[in-house]
């Protein structure tokens, strides 16, 4: 299901981490209120919000989530050892929260406007340099699998800016402050200013 562009009710997932466009994250699920959404996201082949926890923990009281959060959707799920669920979901698109209320549950859903995807364009020269750190820590991450991401990909600007995030040693904040840029240069920028 594709979010519109209006206003919609998205159930939220507060996080200690923040989940990046494109990147893939493991969650745990055992509390009753998560399995309810995930069985809502099973039934309506929707997703749920992910925002960064600013006051609060990830179980117990609802936690008060970050104004700028990333769509994530389902793309598999299992039982751990500990016979817990684990779920494997994939960043979309971001959202700006506009309210929040509080289910019987515990389940925080929040009113959310969906912000503009990102261009496709070519990293600045300045930038030029990022593209290639970003290959070299992939091939040093994955070796020869690096081969299979097609070139496009590292002269995409966004896509460049998101998988760094990703893999640079950042604090939760530093990636935050990222999610919420919505400059796609201004977002290298600030990543070139992390590794200079």
């Amino acid at each position: 299901m594709t979010p519109s562009d209006g206003m919609a009710p998205l159930p939220l997932f507060p996080l200690s981490s923040v989940l990046l466009p494109g990147a893939a994250a493991a969650l745990r699920i055992f509390e009753p209120r998560y399995l309810d959404l995930v069985r809502d996201c099973g039934r309506n082949g929707s997703g749920f919000g992910v925002c960064l926890i600013l006051e609060g923990s990830e179980t117990g009281a609802p936690a008060l989530p970050a104004a700028v959060g990333t769509l994530a959707v389902i793309e598999d799920f299992d039982r751990g050892a500990d016979g817990l669920l684990v779920l494997r979901v994939r960043g979309e698109r971001r959202f700006r929260v506009r309210h929040t209320r509080v289910r019987d549950n515990g389940l925080v859903v929040a009113d959310v406007t969906w912000l503009a995807e990102d261009e496709t364009m070519r990293p600045r020269p300045e930038h030029m340099l990022l593209a290639e750190l970003l290959r070299r820590m992939l091939e040093h991450a994955v070796g020869d699998s690096v081969v299979r991401i097609p070139e496009h990909r590292f002269e995409d600007a966004a896509w460049v800016g998101w998988r760094l995030a990703e893999l640079l040693p950042l604090a939760e904040p530093e990636r935050q402050a990222l999610l919420q840029e919505d400059d796609i240069h201004a977002r290298l920028q600030q990543l070139l200013e992390h590794v200079a």
